[in-house]
């Protein structure tokens, strides 16, 4: 297995998108958080030992180009199925994180033949029925990346206690491309719940206990939705299960996609 991330980037829709991957196995594709994605996490190598892991950097958010034509996360989505055809990935595991999910959860609508199997984490894509989903708009872009862990040590070990000024300078990008694409309404879409329960995908759903961000009740709304999902909670832990817990999130998604 490859000991390093190769990274290359690939234009697509006119848009130039940045994409690391490494391991051997199934094709599994990791949909970051809105807030961004640090390059190097425990998580991501965890799943590089067991599958091939193909993490694109959302268009906007980070050093990918922003797409000034994007107007929708299912755009976003339908860029996302035109580069797995591009880097020749084939009937992937979609592995979305928060509003990972959603852009996940929409390919997934878009052709359930090509995805092999769904892990929603923390997923937005649905109104909440209970709570409502945090208003980034209303807090600055530090505070929304905390309230994102349940505990501050490990949003430390992430980004430092003093994160630096490129990365404050990223989170506010990161935030000015969800105001483009996911505004009105905010981080949830009317038509997602109906086309989810025509959905012949195995699902699994994993929530951290105590998300600020998204509700865990939320998480029994996907259930409801889709035809085929188990969900899983995560006790002590917050929105970002992928880096509070990236051990039990890794041996969840390990078991699910390999039993």
């Amino acid at each position: 297995m490859p000991s390093d991330w190769v990274e290359v980037e690939k234009v697509v829709a006119t848009t130039r998108v940045k994409v690391r991957r490494k391991g051997e196995g199934p094709p599994l594709v990791v949909l970051h958080h809105d807030f961004g994605t640090p390059p190097d996490l425990p998580f991501y190598d965890l799943l590089a030992q067991s599958f091939d892991v193909v993490v694109p950097e959302h268009p906007g958010f980070g050093e990918s180009e922003r797409p000034v034509w994007m107007r929708s996360v299912r755009d976003l989505a339908a860029l996302y199925r035109a580069l797995l055809n591009e880097l020749e990935v084939e009937r992937p595991i979609l592995v979305g994180l928060g509003f990972g999910g959603w852009v996940a959860a929409e390919m997934a609508t878009m052709g359930a033949g090509d995805v092999e199997r769904l892990v929603l984490v923390g997923s937005m894509g649905i109104r909440p029925n209970e709570g409502f989903i945090l208003d980034q708009a209303l807090v600055g872009y530090m505070d929304y990346a905390q309230a994102a862990f349940e505990d501050p040590a490990r949003f430390d070990a992430v980004y430092g206690a003093q994160p630096s000024n490129d990365q404050l300078e990223l989170w506010d990008i990161c935030r000015e491309m969800c105001f483009r694409i996911a505004w009105k309404p905010y981080m949830y879409s009317v038509s997602l719940p109906f086309l989810l329960s025509s959905l012949p995908v195995r699902t699994l759903l994993v929530w951290g206990r105590e998300d600020k961000i998204v509700p865990v009740s939320t998480a029994a709304q996907f259930e409801e939705a889709l035809p085929d999902a188990t969900l899983s909670v995560i006790d002590n832990c917050g929105h970002a299960v992928d880096m509070e817990q990236p051990e039990a999130l890794g041996g969840l998604i390990r078991n699910f996609c390999t039993g």
